[in-house]
């Protein structure tokens, strides 16, 4: 499904939660301005606002210098060559178009066929209209059941709105999973009960641990079970399996909540003093892991968590003392922070259904339809295939998260950055399923010891994610190979060339895009083998590249390209810190 985060060294981690106070802030939009500049782009996340310690002040803005204008002449002249590859290869003029013209369906764009090959993109494609009435009616039901039972006295917080989630959330999980929501209660309950005998003892991890991970070979292995194969009797109860029967590909998700709640609820277990924060102003992400009193690590407020509607099928993934907080304590999400969002949503629709009917790249890479290609072709197929996974994923992330933010939940910002605005090996992991980013860092790269051990755990982490996504050599490899590129980088910036002995340096910048080339070429390599065309069509690739003298050629030229890109990335960023912005990505 899914690419997965680098755990960030840096993070700190407390499991009492001993937090220190951050600059008050809200959900809201972005300030206005009075003129519209280039980082108005920039996805808007609040605690991100605050500049970390010792970062000098940006340099004076480089866009009207020389350099740069030669840079942006470079950029005018090859992203539509860019473009323009790939269209042309999807038009019946191509001499490999009868390989895959089978795959594509009729579009809504006049004489345009559309490559809806993808299946987990088509998934989500074919019911947009029907999640979106979904969770308008969700929406609609909660301000009516609002309305009636409003707290009297009014209440400071919304836990009175837990009970309405837990109810919905059966509902909702009945409807799509029809008789397997018992079989998701069952693992739920056992679950549970794991967290509530152990308590504080250091068995409650192992056990959760083992247990989620046995559930998620077990389901991969009978394809989420069958009733009658446990019992024959019960044969009729697979007869209703929902609108979406294959309930165990989108347990993934929930496992990690499973893993949330235990984990949560051993720390408050263990937790000497609970904070208690009385302060008006609205608590920060970072606050929001502080542990809750015990008691409120009931099961009606365990199950409203793990299978919350708007966030059940695709996340984005919050932990539970987040989601429990945010009832405890609501954050303000004005109107115009929701509609903006949407627009964000509506654009990369819009943006991937023209991809979709311009490109027919997964349609060629599907069916190797790549014969006679010459290598500035193919490597156009494997960029725009990249593009689609970031944007497949993207858009039910946007989707889902908006339907949150109209429930007055604020969960993590799963894309921070587009795919092609990544130099950094780093920084790609971070921006990328963020919120899995952050789940990670928490329950498994800080426990296993953070950056004392970084390598290793970084190996173990990807190890992890390889198998969380799917049980194959191909995700593992996958996995491998990307905890071997993080090496370079971390080698070269802690210890050969660190910004604090050199980022002064007229040169160090070039050579900082030097390295940033190497990353991103191995970026795409390992995503080529984990999400694309395997460890086959990588090999093909490479064959093809380094074998003729056409494709040393075009491999020099697209290094001198992704160099002015490498440099055109850093300038953005440093625009970004101008405006007040700080990312580590």
């Amino acid at each position: 499904m899914t690419a997965a985060p680098l755990p960030v060294s840096q993070f700190k981690y407390d499991p009492v939660d001993t937090l220190p106070e951050h600059q008050p802030w809200c959900v809201d939009a972005p300030p206005i301005r009075a003129r519209m500049s280039i980082v108005d782009l920039t996805v808007d996340i609040s605690e991100y606002s605050k500049p970390p310690p010792n970062v000098p002040d940006p340099p004076k803005a480089r866009w009207g210098t020389l350099e740069f204008r030669v840079y942006t002449a470079v950029a005018c002249v090859v992203l539509p060559i860019m473009a323009w590859i790939p269209i042309s290869l999807s038009q019946p003029s191509n001499p490999n178009y009868w390989q895959f013209q089978g795959r594509l369906s009729h579009g809504w764009i006049p004489f345009r066929n559309v490559d809806n090959s993808d299946a987990q993109y088509r998934s989500f494609r074919s019911n947009f209209l029907l999640l979106t009435f979904l969770a308008a009616l969700y929406l609609f039901c909660k301000f009516i059941s609002t309305r009636l039972r409003t707290p009297s006295p009014p209440s400071a917080n919304n836990l009175h709105l837990l009970p309405y989630n837990f109810v919905c959330a059966l509902l909702f999980v009945l409807g799509l999973h029809g008789t397997s929501a018992l079989k998701i209660l069952a693992i739920l309950s056992v679950n549970y009960l794991i967290a509530r005998v152990c308590k504080a003892s250091r068995a409650g991890p192992a056990l959760t641990w083992v247990f989620n991970a046995l559930v998620l070979f077990a389901n991969d292995r009978y394809a989420g079970y069958r009733f009658g194969d446990v019992l024959p009797e019960l044969g009729v109860l697979d007869s209703y399996q929902g609108a979406y029967k294959r309930w165990h590909i989108v347990f993934n998700l929930t496992m990690l909540r499973l893993v949330s709640f235990n984990m949560d609820f051993y720390w408050a277990c263990n937790a000497s003093d609970l904070q208690e924060y009385r302060h008006k102003r609205p608590m920060t992400h970072k606050e929001r892991k502080a542990s809750h009193p015990t008691q409120m690590y009931s099961f009606l407020n365990y199950v409203s968590y793990v299978l919350y509607p708007p966030l059940y099928i695709a996340g984005p993934i919050m932990t539970f003392n987040d989601y429990l907080w945010q009832h405890r304590r609501p954050i303000h999400i004005p109107l115009r922070t929701a509609i903006m969002y949407g627009l964000r949503l509506l654009v990369s629709l819009l943006t991937m259904e023209l991809v979709l009917h311009f490109m027919y790249v997964v349609a060629i890479k599907d069916a190797r339809a790549w014969t006679g290609n010459t290598p500035a072709q193919i490597s156009m197929i494997g960029f725009w295939n990249l593009i689609i996974v970031w944007l497949k994923l993207l858009i039910p992330w946007r989707f889902f998260r908006l339907w949150a933010l109209l429930d007055g939940l604020e969960a993590p910002e799963n894309m921070v950055r587009c795919m092609a605005n990544n130099y950094s090996t780093l920084g790609f992991w971070r921006s990328w399923h963020r919120s899995y980013n952050l789940w990670l860092i928490r329950y498994i790269y800080v426990p296993l010891g953070g950056s004392r051990r970084m390598l290793l755990n970084t190996a173990l982490v990807f190890t992890f994610v390889a198998l969380w996504h799917d049980r194959t050599f191909k995700l593992l490899a996958w996995g491998w190979l990307v905890s071997l590129f993080v090496l370079p980088e971390v080698v070269a910036a802690t210890y050969i060339l660190p910004a604090s002995q050199y980022g002064g340096k007229w040169w160090y910048r070039h050579v900082c895009a030097l390295g940033a080339v190497a990353n991103i070429l191995m970026m795409m390599g390992a995503n080529l083998v984990g999400f694309v065309i395997g460890t086959d069509g990588v090999r093909f690739f490479v064959r093809e590249l380094f074998g003729t003298a056409q494709g040393i050629v075009f491999f020099a030229a697209a290094c001198a390209c992704l160099f002015v890109g490498a440099q055109i990335m850093f300038e953005y960023r440093e625009e970004e810190k101008r405006k007040g912005i700080y990312r580590r990505c």
